[in-house]
């Protein structure tokens, strides 16, 4: 009797031990909830500090198009190139497209593409594009068409999906728009000359200033809104597996709702970089990541790039990138983060 007693009571310490330890495991960072620090690349990358400019990662380089000074003075028109987010070169002073505020740009078919945009600010003359245009070495640029299927536009959001380039939403006028200027359109094209209208009226928000990723055979559609002249701010995500049937993944993501952010698609997880938002008048400065659009983790970071809007990200070489960006003031930083193998699985 005795030692059934004695060997009960070992069991329920035991069992009071595994409690506890199992407590301790859970409150403690595992792999995926330790601090992962950015490494800052270069304080100044030669280019002029911007935000709003075009991005993209091609002949293992990382791209920087155009982009903004201010508001009252025609964009930029420059191109630059980097192999490693330190060393930039200038490949084009002047390229022959006009509309580098809030252009869309993407990797296709071995190409560089470049098309929409916004130009000359508040002045005078201000316009968007819906002209396309490529390049295989960011100083010599085709016009592939002048005018597109898709209406004169900036601040869409685009994709290789398919075998296709996708573009999304967007508006048709920056400061002096209204919401009718807004689309929640969606179109695609096998060469850049001739567009498909998947949809005319998606289910998500007519939008500008989201974005959009490609994970898991769907395209993923979040955040956004409209800046003026009535703001507007969506933290929702939809995904579709053919651009014309759209299922809402969840309408309020626990990242706060914002617009200028960036993202990207890196080891196998969809991420939300950065942002601003009107209602706060602040900018952000944290980073969001999940599998599915539906649970979003934020990433613990010690230490971190300087809270910021419409900057630059990439993945390149295992590693995602920052780059630019309004970080009051307008900022020429590059910084990079790099998980360890493992990560996430």
């Amino acid at each position: 009797m005795h030692l059934t007693q004695n060997l009960l009571a070992k069991i329920i310490r035991a069992l009071r031990l595994l409690v506890i330890l199992s407590t301790l495991a859970l409150a403690a960072p595992g792999v995926a909830d330790e601090p992962h620090n950015w490494k800052l690349v270069t304080n100044d990358a030669g280019w002029q500090a911007r935000d709003s400019q075009g991005e993209l990662v091609f002949n293992d380089q990382l791209w920087v198009f155009g982009g903004w000074f201010d508001s009252y003075s025609a964009p930029p028109r420059d191109v630059w190139s980097s192999p490693d987010g330190r060393s930039w070169k200038q490949v084009a002073k002047q390229a022959p497209w006009l509309h580098s505020d809030l252009s869309m740009s993407l990797t296709f078919a071995d190409r560089m593409w470049f098309m929409g945009g916004w130009y000359n600010g508040r002045l005078e003359g201000h316009s968007a594009s819906n002209a396309v245009w490529s390049s295989t070495d960011g100083e010599q640029w085709k016009q592939e068409t002048m005018s597109a299927g898709w209406s004169p536009r900036l601040a869409a959001a685009v994709v290789e999906f398919k075998g296709r380039m996708w573009i999304l939403g967007g508006t048709e006028n920056y400061y002096f728009g209204d919401n009718n200027s807004l689309k929640n359109d969606v179109w695609s094209s096998r060469d850049g000359k001739t567009w498909a209208q998947a949809t005319a009226d998606a289910p998500w928000a007519p939008r500008a200033y989201h974005q959009a990723v490609v994970l898991n055979d769907r395209i993923y559609v979040m955040g956004g809104g409209n800046y003026v002249p009535q703001y507007q701010a969506f933290n929702d995500v939809w995904s579709s597996a053919d651009g014309i049937e759209w299922r809402q993944e969840t309408e309020a993501a626990p990242w706060p709702a914002r617009l200028w952010f960036s993202s990207v698609v890196y080891r196998d997880q969809m991420w939300v970089l950065g942002g601003w938002s009107k209602e706060s008048s602040t900018n952000y400065g944290d980073v969001w990541h999940s599998k599915n659009g539906r649970e979003w983790t934020r990433l613990n970071c010690d230490v971190i790039w300087k809270e910021r809007h419409e900057h630059s990200a990439y993945v390149f070489k295992d590693q995602v990138f920052v780059a630019g960006g309004h970080a009051k003031p307008l900022s020429n930083e590059v910084w990079s983060l790099k998980l360890p193998q493992g990560w996430g699985k």
